[in-house]
């Protein structure tokens, strides 16, 4: 059992490397897709990240649910989650605040979870403090999100132009 969680910024790598790590797998890949297609940009990203996947990787398409995708993980499989930042994005759109059932519910997932897992988020908190008290609240939620989640790893990489940092 092993949870890697890869950090960084857009357009950093941290798919694609979270992909790279899966392919090594010998066990069947199970690809947790948090993005919801809302527009034609978000629309186009997708379909550019799912001609990356090889055709027999399963794919599970979640909106807020990710403790119930996650549950639904076997050991016999790796995991992908990619990504956190536009899964708390969903729950804040549905939510104009903090989801705390559903977080709770995926990070009790992450705490019962006994697979190999690889966790993709966005490092949002590096840089000024956002305007408006929804965009604190939701770079608040997901930097406590990113220590639950770094806490339970057992591996975090930070990704800086396409090149993995180990953090721990």
């Amino acid at each position: 059992m092993s949870i890697h969680f890869i950090l960084g910024g857009a357009r950093s790598g941290k798919s694609a490397y979270a992909e790279q790590l899966a392919k090594t797998q010998s066990k069947p890949v199970v690809y947790i897709a948090t993005a919801q297609a809302n527009d034609a940009e978000m629309q186009s990203r997708i379909a550019h990240h799912q001609t990356q996947r090889p055709q027999a990787w399963r794919t599970l398409e979640v909106a807020e649910d990710l403790g119930g995708a996650l549950n639904s993980i076997d050991a016999e499989h790796c995991g992908i989650i990619d990504c956190l930042t536009l899964w708390m994005m969903t729950c804040f759109a549905q939510h104009p605040q903090v989801n705390h059932q559903a977080i709770e519910g995926f990070v009790e997932s992450l705490a019962q979870f006994k697979g190999d897992l690889l966790l993709v988020s966005n490092e949002i908190s590096m840089g000024v403090v956002p305007m408006g008290a929804l965009s604190r609240d939701y770079v608040d939620s997901l930097g406590r999100l990113h220590q639950q989640v770094a806490a339970r790893a057992d591996q975090v990489t930070l990704m800086v132009a396409g090149l993995p940092m180990t953090v721990k």
